[in-house]
């Protein structure tokens, strides 16, 4: 097996970068909308960002003092889109993932960044 296709596989493989993902499927978020949910540093959330991107999971955006990380809706490698489409199927009825969820809807980043 392919380094490419192991490498995949290696950035699923933590709940909280799943979870980013499913939080990510709702809507785009900052670090510090994902920090607060996640309850982890900043420096941690943006270790597990930085595996996604590379990864071409996720896609960040800058616009004005915010950089928004969503899902790549045109991700180049075929498999990852077939991921992103199976989350659903794999995760979604976890309560974890349901509890945060919830949680992106109601996430204020302009509370939350300005503490």
């Amino acid at each position: 097996m392919s380094k490419d296709r192991t490498k995949i596989f290696k950035a699923l493989s933590d709940l909280n970068r799943l979870r980013i993902l499913k939080m990510l499927q709702t809507k785009p978020l900052c670090v510090c909308e994902i920090t607060e949910i996640l309850q982890l540093a900043t420096s941690t959330v943006s270790k597990h960002l930085s595996i996604l991107k590379e990864e071409s999971f996720i896609i960040e955006q800058k616009e004005g003092k915010w950089v928004n990380y969503s899902i790549n809706p045109r991700p180049s490698d075929q498999r990852v889109s077939s991921v992103l489409n199976m989350l659903d199927f794999w995760i979604d009825d976890d309560k974890l993932i349901i509890g945060d969820k919830q949680k992106v809807t109601g996430v204020d980043r302009n509370e939350i960044c300005s503490r």
